[in-house]
């Protein structure tokens, strides 16, 4: 179903799954000119779903799959599945330079930069672990395209992880708070594959979308 600018995958009494496009706010920001997100535009096709139905976020660039909760107790259960790290996620990137390894983990420590913000920086001390596992899809060129299994869910892990040094250093194709993306240049990260149990049923539930950069 479409409508309001948003691709909804899957639509029942309890959630809906939807394909969020690039540049979109996932849920709304502060101020006026911040208004217009998927829970925004969600919420004017169901009028009658709570007033904040994001279990999880992805960043305004981030393009692919979201889960949001249309009641109190939906959400409530799929927030507990999120924390429990029992939801299955996955992306795919393509990142600007050649990865040469073919798989592995990363595990770094980073936070918010106070004075730059949102950007987060890498902090051993201080920081709180990310964990994702990589595996290499192809090479096209100077370039590399990657599937991410994110095990912890913080801001900005996949784009840190694949940008700093002690990850792939290699940041993600239109980054521009980790690489070298330009304005109006789209990130190329895409949350392609969520699983998860139905908070109702508790029936497994898988959604796939494919990248729009895969063709590229």
């Amino acid at each position: 179903m479409n409508g309001q600018g948003l691709r909804i995958l899957y639509q029942d009494r309890a959630l809906a799954v939807i394909d969020k496009p690039g540049g979109l706010l996932a849920v709304p920001g502060r101020g006026p000119d911040k208004q217009d997100s998927a829970v925004s535009r969600l919420r004017s096709l169901l009028p009658w779903c709570i007033e904040q139905p994001a279990v999880h976020r992805l960043d305004m660039d981030t393009s692919g799959l979201m889960v949001l909760g249309l009641t109190r107790e939906a959400h409530r259960r799929l927030s507990i599945q999120f924390a429990e790290r029992r939801v299955g996620k996955r992306y795919l990137a393509l990142l600007a330079g050649v990865v040469a390894e073919e798989a592995g983990e990363i595990r770094l420590a980073f936070r918010l930069d106070p004075d730059n913000r949102p950007h987060q920086v890498y902090d051993p001390v201080q920081g709180k672990i990310g964990v994702s596992r990589w595996r290499r899809i192809a090479v096209r060129g100077d370039q590399t395209l990657v599937e991410f299994t994110p095990l912890t869910g913080r801001t900005h892990q996949l784009r840190l992880h694949a940008s700093h040094a002690l990850g792939l250093a290699c940041p993600i194709v239109g980054d521009r708070l980790y690489g070298a993306g330009q304005p109006g240049e789209p990130l190329r990260l895409h949350a392609t594959w969520l699983q998860f149990s139905h908070p109702e049923t508790e029936q497994t539930l898988e959604f796939f979308s494919e990248a729009p950069f895969v063709g590229d």
